[in-house]
């Protein structure tokens, strides 16, 4: 039977778990009060920090869920993931709008990767 590992185990959640050769990162955000675009290269910063620790990388992101606090942002923060995410190893992605934990946050994620 596999070992479940868990990263920054917190009170509520951990930043990372890791099961079955598939990584799980807990919902990612940038700095409130900052622009749009800020937060989204913040927050997309950390998911690359956090899937390098599980020992992958975005190239092997099998599906992330994207919050937006208005759907009125989705062709901006678009423009910011389409410059980071790899080329022809998209994941499976969702996007939605929300109301965020913090009322200046505009977008957060969630993704779930693959170990090479």
């Amino acid at each position: 039977m596999e070992k479940i590992i868990r990263k920054h185990v917190g009170e509520r959640a951990s930043k990372i778990v890791i099961y079955n050769k598939t990584v799980h990162l807990c919902g990612q955000v940038g700095v409130p009060d900052t622009p749009l675009q800020d937060q989204a290269k913040e927050m997309l910063s950390r998911v690359d920090t956090l899937l390098e620790e599980a020992g992958t990388d975005k190239s092997h992101m099998l599906s992330a869920t994207v919050y937006l606090s208005d759907i009125k942002y989705f062709a901006e923060f678009n423009k910011i993931w389409d410059v980071w995410v790899t080329p022809n190893n998209t994941p499976a992605r969702t996007c939605v709008e929300a109301r965020l934990m913090h009322p200046a946050l505009f977008c957060e994620v969630t993704i779930v990767a693959a170990l090479p």
